[in-house]
C-alpha cells in the first residue's frame, strides 16, 4: 500500500497524486470521522466538501464515506470498499477516527490491503497520526475522553510506524501550540516521533506489514 502522508489538507506534493490517477484509476474514497466530534451543521459539512473539492480539482472521482454507517456491518462494507483503490482520510480527533475505524473493522480491512501497491492511503493531520503503533502523546493535542461513538479509549494505532507523526508543526495552524506540547511530552517520555510542517508530505509505503518513508516533501 502507498502513503500519502500530508501535515495538512494535500499539501505539497499533489504532483504524485495525478500520477496515481494516470497509472490507475480516478475513484477516492472520502473518510470524514475524525470530524464526528464536532456538532453537525453548515460549518462540518463545509469543511468537508473542501476536502473533497480539492480532490476533485485534481482530477478524483470522490465518495463520502462515513464508517459510522457500517458499525457492525463488516460485510456491508467489505463490498462497498471493493469500488475503491484509494482513501483520503482527513483531519479531526484521531482519538475518534481510531475508534471509528475499529467499530467498522475499516482497519482489519486495512491489514488485508497493506503490502498490496495497487491501493493508496492518502491522510493529513488525524488521518496520519492514526498510522502510529501506540497513540500515546497524543492526546496533548487531541482529547482522548470525548467519546461519539460508547467505547473506551483506543491508544493502539493501525501500528505501520513504530513512531508518531506530529502535524502542524511551527505552522500557521491553530494547533501549533498544541503541537509544541506534545513534543514536550514525547521529548520527556522518549516517545519517539516525527514533526511535519503543514505543506510537508512523507511518500511511504508498507512492506510486510511496516511502513518504510521513501521521500518526504
Amino acid at each position: 500500500m502507498k502513503l500519502y502522508l500530508s501535515s495538512y489538507k494535500l499539501g505539497n506534493k499533489t504532483e504524485e497524486l495525478k500520477k496515481w490517477i494516470k497509472e490507475h484509476d480516478n475513484k477516492i474514497c472520502l473518510i470524514p470521522n475524525a470530524r464526528d466530534v464536532y456538532p453537525d451543521g453548515e460549518k462540518k459539512t463545509s469543511k468537508i466538501y473542501s476536502d473533497l473539492q480539492e480532490l476533485t480539482d485534481l482530477g478524483f472521482e470522490v465518495t463520502i464515506l462515513s464508517l459510522k454507517e457500517y458499525f457492525n456491518k463488516k460485510d456491508e462494507l467489505l463490498e462497498k470498499l471493493k469500488e475503491f483503490h484509494a482513501f483520503y482520510v482527513i483531519g479531526g480527533n484521531a482519538f475518534a477516527l481510531r475508534q471509528a475505524m475499529y467499530l467498522s473493522r475499516f482497519d482489519k480491512y486495512l491489514k488485508t490491503i497493506k503490502d498490496n501497491p495497487n491501493y493508496l492511503y492518502v491522510g493529513y493531520s488525524a488521518g496520519i497520526c492514526v498510522l502510529a503503533k501506540d497513540m500515546h502523546g497524543l492526546e496533548m493535542c487531541d482529547d482522548p475522553n470525548i467519546n461519539p461513538y460508547g467505547i473506551d479509549t483506543l491508544w493502539e494505532g493501525l501500528g505501520y510506524f513504530d513512531y508518531l507523526f506530529l502535524p502542524h508543526y511551527q505552522s500557521d495552524h491553530k494547533e501549533t501550540k498544541l503541537i509544541d506540547d506534545c513534543v514536550a511530552y514525547c521529548d520527556k517520555n522518549s516517545i519517539k516521533y516525527k514533526t511535519l510542517h503543514d505543506g510537508d508530505v512523507i511518500i511511504a509505503e508498507v512492506e510486510n506489514g511496516i511502513g518504510k518513508e521513501i521521500e518526504t516533501i
